[in-house]
């Protein structure tokens, strides 16, 4: 089936930006003036679409609810948030520190079936999921034609 898609320079950006991103193994944020800036970290993501919604489920490790924000504008879904670092306790030296610390930002496009003022979001040990419905348009329903 040939479906028109129609061209949107911002998505193309957002294409180059995850696999820049990808490339390098880190996140490009938006640094607040608009221009981009590598991120301290990024929540690994999952999206998944079935017939009436789509699930995002974010790994979050240690990040307290109160931290995270989810936004929706134009479109736009953003997940951000930030992971403290450990306060080092006396008597305990770090040898080796790995895992990412500070501010962190994902952003999707949402097509334009979805239903964002519809969305719930669930968020339990360090998993965000959310859930954005479709509109009516966009779920399929079977319809019988009878043939004479």
């Amino acid at each position: 089936m040939n479906t028109l898609i129609r061209w949107n320079p911002v998505n193309e950006m957002n294409e180059i930006q995850n696999r820049l991103s990808s490339f390098f193994g880190k996140s490009l944020g938006n640094n607040g003036d608009g221009r981009l800036a590598l991120a301290d970290w990024a929540p690994l993501v999952d999206v998944v679409e079935d017939k009436s919604e789509y699930v995002i489920k974010a790994e979050l490790p240690e990040v307290k609810k109160e931290d995270v924000k989810v936004h929706v504008e134009n479109g736009m879904l953003t997940i951000s948030g930030e992971r403290h670092f450990e306060k080092e306790e006396e008597g305990k030296k770090y040898h080796r520190v790995e895992r990412s610390y500070g501010s962190f930002e994902r952003t999707f496009t949402l097509p334009d079936v979805c239903e964002a003022d519809k969305m719930r979001a669930k968020y339990s040990n360090g998993m965000l999921t959310l859930h954005i419905p479709k509109n009516e348009k966009a779920i399929p329903k079977a319809i019988d034609v009878k043939v004479d």
